[in-house]
């Protein structure tokens, strides 16, 4: 594994806050998620049905996006020179309908991060919002992600 490069532990800043670009959630993504997902359910798939509900129309799978949360933060700039070891876990709530057609983007500011029991990894918190076009908050909750150091010998220091 290339050791020389990225952003590890250390480089992180409690505080920070970065944006993600923005992804418009088609029909299209929603047809497929119930496919993948099995979950067809008349409040994602049926456009008439969906006029009499408190959403007067279809909403996309609160899983979907979830989904497009994580995509979103793999696109976020410099993510791809993240030295990320694992995803461990997240709290995660669902405030708002993403309806087709939304254009959501995520704000994901470092909430916390502590060193771990092993050697050269730290685990980051993020606080992380799933936002509309309408600066509406649709999803957030926190995100766990454990790190490299670059200290990979010893426990990771601040």
């Amino acid at each position: 594994m290339d050791m020389t490069n990225g952003i590890y532990y250390d480089d992180i800043d409690v505080g920070r806050e970065t944006m993600s670009p923005a992804r418009t959630v088609t029909e299209t993504d929603i047809v497929n998620f119930a496919g993948l997902s099995g979950d067809f359910n008349v409040i994602h798939t049926d456009a008439e049905l969906t006029k009499k509900t408190p959403f007067g129309q279809r909403i996309a799978h609160g899983l979907l996006g979830l989904s497009i949360a994580s995509g979103l933060a793999a696109r976020k700039p410099g993510a791809e020179q993240h030295r990320i070891v694992a995803f461990l876990g997240m709290t995660w709530d669902f405030r708002k309908p993403v309806f087709i057609n939304d254009t959501i983007r995520i704000i994901e500011t470092v909430a916390d991060k502590r060193e771990t029991s092993k050697p050269g990894l730290g685990i980051v918190t993020y606080a992380v919002k799933v936002i509309n076009q309408r600066d509406e908050v649709c999803q957030e909750g926190q995100w766990n992600v454990m790190y490299l150091s670059r200290r990979p010998n010893s426990k990771v220091a601040d």
